[in-house]
């Protein structure tokens, strides 16, 4: 039976002609018996390629469609498969050869002319630049660009007012979030470092990372423009990376990432566009941006972690991790490049390695609360219970005081619970309830484990009706409370109340095992193996041999659910 080709559907496949399903996709006359051997090496290559693309291997894909465009320079559907390909690998080169090809056939889509844009502005051709600034205007899609891109176009050839062209846009309902970040920054590149520093610090007020971010750019450029004194304003605060900078402001060495041209301007417009892009779930469009951004100012380390934020959402951990590495260890963002590593490891099975990153920064010191608190996360995962308890007890000698203890205290006594000291856990865990009475998690842990021991049974059922009252559409919580009703004897209640928590939670080994449990004791035996079976399903080990000892025998003593 035969299909066509969806690349070229004029060209008839069949299962047995595999030459000809390279053909169909190379656009190619000759059959494989026909063809001459560069028309073998162009299909091999092609074949390549291709593999390489299936797999995700995007570096391969990359060089292999390289080889591809060197055999067939004209040919669109190569060109367009090379083009997001050398995108994803960051191989600008490859990128800009195939956008060329696409451009001088007439298929030249909007989010690729930047591209070329950014090409324009590597090798300074303004007329250029202005031309592909032009085109994108003219899209009913990405129209809203343009006046950034043409802001900071006139800034770099004096051909213009910039802050004119961004005031002419600042009502813009989509332009104008860009707009005004943009103005206080082309300002600070102009030397208005009055109002520059104004709009930097108002815009901080909103805090978080992106404003992180656009403070340490300003501030790089004060100092490198010897204003170290509005430097230290715009760096104020205790974000990881605002006290990296601060640190290298008072060393006096350089802080990477200034904005003081177009094509750091731009990349930092584009870096943000992705962020934006990302947050709507367009990941292809996204990593574009992220990696033009990288392609216009591989210094700005926010270009990188975005990239890599974007490829561990499209599960790419490897490659998430292989972008990490552009940023040096010094730069103010090193923290947060840490810690994504770390994660990013532990996501493609090589906890060790994160476990010996996160070792490192303990030890390159003087470590922090959280450096401590990772370490014994790591070490909790791999069930290294008794070193995770002694890294979060270093991580709250270093948090006293702090809003966050209690949740130091929660960790150490999950950990020590796990590793079966019920005394020292449950130590801890009331350590947390004396400083956080009202968070649910901590109540409803506290409460849960001394049923487990059927210990302080009115004590801790107090404990979870009030993290239920805190916390009502928790199915976790609800089990618990059930769960305490069951042991109390308050079978009605118990069953309506689990009958709820399985609903929010249909996969819940544990809660489906209570349910069960309390409809055997109530007599309804049929529904108490239904949800036995249902809770075998995800159950591992010792709970899993429980719950096929019920099902075998029913349910004793000796077999009731923790």
């Amino acid at each position: 039976m035969c299909r066509k080709a969806e690349e070229a559907p004029t060209i008839p496949i069949c299962k047995s002609g595999f030459y000809g399903l390279l053909a169909g996709a190379l656009i190619l006359p000759l059959s494989a018996a026909e063809a001459s051997r560069e028309d073998h090496a162009l299909l091999s290559a092609y074949v390549q390629a291709r593999a390489a693309d299936t797999i995700g291997a995007a570096d391969r894909a990359s060089q292999g469609y390289a080889a591809v465009l060197a055999l067939a320079p004209q040919n669109e559907i190569l060109a367009a498969r090379a083009l997001g390909q050398a995108v994803e690998a960051g191989d600008p080169a490859l990128a800009v050869r195939s956008a060329r090809i696409l451009e001088k056939a007439g298929l030249l889509a909007p989010d690729i002319r930047l591209l070329l844009l950014t090409e324009a502005l590597r090798t300074r051709d303004w007329k250029a630049a202005t031309l592909h600034i032009d085109a994108i205007e003219k899209d009913e899609i990405f129209a809203f660009m343009a006046p950034v891109l043409r802001a900071w176009l006139a800034f770099e050839t004096g051909d213009g007012d910039p802050i004119a062209i961004l005031d002419a846009a600042a009502d813009d309902p989509i332009a104008g979030a860009y707009v005004a970040e943009h103005r206080p920054l082309i300002l600070l590149a102009q030397g208005n470092r009055k109002e520059g520093v104004a709009g930097l610090v108002a815009m901080a007020e909103g805090g978080g990372g992106r404003a992180s971010r656009l403070r340490i750019a300003g501030a790089a450029w004060l100092a490198d423009n010897n204003d170290r004194k509005a430097a230290a304003i715009l760096l104020q605060g205790d974000e990881a990376p605002l006290v990296a900078a601060r640190a290298l402001l008072e060393k006096r060495e350089p802080i990477p990432g200034a904005i003081d041209g177009a094509s750091a301007g731009i990349a930092e417009f584009l870096v943000r566009v992705a962020i934006d892009l990302h947050r709507q779930n367009v990941s292809s469009l996204a990593l574009t941006y992220a990696r033009l951004a990288t392609f216009l100012a591989p210094e700005n380390s926010e270009t990188w972690l975005v990239t890599s934020e974007i490829f561990a959402a499209r599960e790419q951990e490897a490659a998430a991790l292989e972008v990490l590495a552009h940023i040096p260890p010094g730069d103010p963002f090193a923290a947060i490049v840490s810690e994504s590593r770390i994660r990013l490891l532990v996501a493609t099975g090589q906890a060790e390695k994160a476990l010996a990153d996160a070792r490192a920064a303990v030890a390159s010191g003087p470590p922090a609360a959280a450096e401590w608190t990772r370490l014994g996360d790591l070490y909790g995962g791999l069930k290294r219970l008794d070193e995770a308890a002694a890294a979060y007890a270093e991580a709250l000698a270093l948090a006293r005081g702090q809003e966050n203890e209690w949740a130091l205290w929660l960790l150490r006594g999950g950990v020590l619970e796990q590793a079966g000291d019920w005394a020292e856990a449950k130590a801890a865990l009331e350590a947390a309830y004396r400083l956080a009475p009202q968070q649910p998690i901590v109540l409803n842990y506290l409460g849960y484990a001394q049923l487990e021991r059927r210990e302080n049974i009115e004590e801790a059922m107090r404990l979870i009706a009030e993290a239920s009252r805190l916390q009502p559409d928790s199915a976790e919580i609800t089990d618990s409370l059930g769960w305490a009703h069951y042991l109390r004897g308050n079978l009605p209640q118990a069953i309506q109340l689990l009958e709820k928590a399985v609903v929010g939670q249909p996969a819940d080994p544990a809660i489906n095992e209570h349910l069960g449990d309390a409809y055997y004791s109530a007599g309804r035996r049929y529904e108490a193996r239904y949800a036995w079976e249902a809770a075998l399903i995800y159950a591992e080990d010792e709970d899993a041999a429980r719950l096929r000892a019920k099902l075998e025998t029913g349910l004793t003593p000796k077999l009731a659910s923790p």
